[in-house]
């Protein structure tokens, strides 16, 4: 069931956001990895305590309620953008706020760090300790994630 509930949201994202492009969990992996690609900017957009239990490493919160785009955000316009939050949906609206602003790279994390910790990639807690916890968001979106990554 909770696969099945993560593909309609994929699929509601989608259809809500048409105009922000997706980028997978894989794909992002990949990209990452790559040294000859220009890294992106990778922004969280969770709540200060959803990315105090954890986070992608480098990642940079944003608020997703009331972002500061010109705090975070480089002059340039170009520069690629990754955003996640815990399935996707907050990271889509402030991808669709910064592709309204002119940039022009801005992807969306499909699935988002639950998909991301589930597939077995790596996550940390203050920017460089490994961790295996995300938080739930809540009861009910918590059920996303594998068990053994359910911050109680």
């Amino acid at each position: 069931m909770p696969k099945l509930l993560l593909n309609l949201l994929k699929y509601l994202i989608k259809v809500n956001f048409p105009n922000i492009s997706q980028i997978t969990t894989a794909e992002f992996a990949e990209w990452l990895l790559d040294s000859t690609k220009p890294q992106p900017l990778i922004l969280d957009a969770r709540t200060q305590a959803e990315y105090g239990v954890s986070h992608i490493k480098t990642a940079v919160r944003i608020d997703p309620i009331a972002p500061n785009f010109t705090a975070l955000l480089p002059d340039s316009h170009n520069i690629p953008i990754v955003v996640y939050c815990s399935v996707g949906y907050r990271s889509a609206k402030i991808a669709q706020q910064l592709h309204s602003q002119g940039f022009t790279q801005v992807f969306n994390l499909s699935g988002g760090i639950f998909q991301w910790v589930n597939e077995g990639r790596a996550i940390f807690k203050d920017g460089e300790h490994p961790t295996k916890f995300v938080h739930p968001y809540d009861a009910i979106w918590g059920k996303l994630l594998k068990a053994e990554h359910r911050n109680k």
